[in-house]
């Protein structure tokens, strides 16, 4: 399978390198917009430089692809409309209508839980705790908590009128993703380590056992969402779905049973598994 991968250079885009690139099963091209030197640990990749805005750049590399993931977009909570239009907005534009005109079968798009972020502001912080009674199903109402989370919002709904109007793309998956998180830090500790080696907080204070907390609920670890990923890649009777992307944390409050029943995914990583960070600490 021929797969086209935008945003390829973040921490999602990484985590596919990392996990799928030597399956032989598929054939990955790498679009971002900048490539990386040869010496570097993703250098050397087949990589289509240009920005996902620019629609025209980006157009020749969906020719020849069996499949998309969309993972290119302004990532920040913190972002203005003016940060988040042209990336998350014109750029999902750009990338559905460059499926349909290359005729690409299968599309998955980064969501983010930023599309129901409002839940957790009504309900952090006691939400990280494990008993906590909160599950949102991917049927829930939709509550974005940003500019960053409505236009994840407008990608879902956008990737449903294609997948029911147009014949190409003839699959949408879209994933509502948690916490993936850089290589060296892949562990519920890595936030809040990363946090102490910055000197913002100190280990073992409020704040520190907050971001642990939180991220022992939305861990969503790389090797779990790179085989999510693959689930996606391996159906073909999804026309139109959504899935939340989370490991199989006893805390999370995002359901993954929609992603279990209809797509194989069987998730290793717990953040209970954790108690302690590694040996070494420092990211």
């Amino acid at each position: 399978m021929n797969v086209l991968v935008t945003g390829s250079y973040g921490r999602c885009g990484t985590a596919i390198i990392d996990h799928l690139d030597d399956d032989p099963g598929y054939e990955f091209t790498y679009l971002n917009r900048s490539d990386r030197p040869a010496d570097h640990r993703y250098g050397g990749f087949d990589t289509h430089v240009a920005d996902i805005a620019d629609y025209d750049a980006i157009r020749p590399a969906f020719d020849g692809q069996d499949a998309v993931v969309h993972l290119a977009a302004y990532p920040y909570t913190d972002g203005e409309w003016e940060d988040v239009f042209e990336p998350n907005v014109v750029g999902m534009y750009n990338a559905l209508e460059a499926a349909r005109a290359a005729e690409v079968e299968t599309f998955v798009f980064a969501s983010t839980n930023h599309v129901m972020g409002m839940y957790e502001e009504e309900h952090a912080p006691e939400l990280y705790e494990p008993d906590y009674d909160l599950r949102l199903d991917t049927t829930d109402p939709v509550r974005p908590d940003s500019c960053y989370g409505a236009t994840k919002s407008f990608g879902e709904d956008l990737g449903r009128y294609y997948a029911e109007r147009y014949a190409y793309p003839r699959r949408f998956y879209a994933l509502r993703i948690c916490s993936v998180l850089p290589p060296e830090i892949d562990h519920p500790y890595g936030r809040a380590e990363r946090r102490v080696a910055e000197g913002e907080i100190d280990r073992g204070s409020d704040a520190y056992e907050r971001s642990v907390a939180r991220t022992k609920a939305t861990w969503h670890s790389r090797r779990d969402f790179a085989h999510l990923v693959d689930r996606c890649l391996a159906d073909d009777s999804v026309e139109f779905d959504v899935f939340n992307g989370v490991s199989d944390n006893d805390r999370r409050w995002f359901s993954i049973r929609n992603a279990r029943d209809r797509l194989g995914y069987d998730p290793v990583d717990n953040g209970e598994q954790w108690d302690e960070p590694p040996a070494d600490p420092t990211p």
